[in-house]
């Protein structure tokens, strides 16, 4: 797996959008926190563009994109929201000069595409943290453990044990981000393969029959039989019919994975939350789950 290198101070980062739209006011926020950090931010051109909901056309999109890619003095990519939107230019990216300067690819949510791309295809590691429009509502925790990844290595992480959670301990590459995204990728050329590997899934505002049948095609598809474990994060906003489902999103994802016997992890504190931390996909890591403890570490 090629691992980016560090950023360091005074290096050039790009900030732009894959998907949903987005006013360079909403980015004002965020702007203290690259000048705290040191860094050059490059404004791309997407940042001002509006397609309907989109951050431009699939063109414009594409050629922002792409460009950063090219660029062998950007060392890192911001995607600024999320929304949707990547999935539409994934194909016709060429990533032939990022193999040869690799650079962190930053953000959650949409960005799962090119999470997913990048480790199928490319066996690149990318950066699973909070997006330039949140950090205004981020808690100090999210900023830190994404500036830590960034610049000094990765974050080491304890959190509170859950009711659901099934003890053990794995070794794996960490893979996954959005369930929706994940599900949507099944059978496409992006789409992750988790034999041996620790599955990270977060997801917002869906129903909770879509959870048990994104669930139900995760199963199908094989990507629960040979996990080495499974890290939930948020399942935030969750929606119920008029008739209740039964379940809770959680109970659902437990359900499903009941029949196998790798470790489960419920509320890591990642997704559409406030506290979401950084979470380096494709790099190996330990997880352990205990009765009264529960940690992440990479390996």
């Amino acid at each position: 797996m090629i691992v980016p290198p560090l950023l360091q101070r005074g290096n050039r980062v790009a900030l732009l959008s894959t998907a949903r739209k987005i006013l360079p006011r909403e980015l004002a926020p965020a702007l203290p926190v690259f000048e705290e950090w040191g860094l050059e931010v490059v404004w791309g051109k997407t940042l001002q563009l509006e397609h309907h909901q989109f951050a431009g056309t699939e063109a414009q999109r594409l050629s922002d994109l792409q460009q950063a890619l090219d660029d062998a003095h950007v060392k890192a990519i911001f995607c600024a929201r999320g929304g949707y939107g990547t999935a539409q230019i994934i194909d016709e990216l060429d990533f032939t000069n990022f193999i040869r300067n690799p650079k962190w690819i930053v953000g959650y949510s949409d960005i799962t595409v090119l999470h997913s791309h990048l480790h199928t295809r490319l066996k690149t590691a990318t950066l699973h943290a909070t997006m330039p429009i949140n950090f205004a509502g981020n808690t100090p925790q999210a900023l830190q453990t994404l500036q830590q990844a960034l610049f000094e290595k990765p974050p080491r992480y304890t959190f509170v044990p859950h009711e659901l959670n099934r003890p053990g301990i794995a070794k794996g590459q960490l893979v996954g981000g959005n369930l929706s995204l994940l599900y949507a990728l099944i059978g496409t050329p992006s789409d992750i393969n988790t034999s041996g590997k620790i599955l990270f899934i977060e997801d917002l505002d869906e129903y909770l029959y879509h959870i048990d049948r994104m669930m139900n095609a995760l199963l199908r598809s094989g990507k629960l039989h040979r996990l080495a474990g499974l890290v939930v994060g948020a399942m935030t906003d969750m929606k119920d019919n008029t008739v209740p489902f039964g379940e809770d999103a959680c109970q659902i994802i437990a359900r499903y994975v009941r029949p196998f016997g790798f470790p489960v992890a419920f509320g890591f504190p990642a997704g559409h939350i406030p506290d979401n931390r950084a979470l380096i996909l494709g790099k190996r890591a330990h997880l352990e789950v205990g009765a009264e403890h529960c940690g992440l570490q990479y390996l």
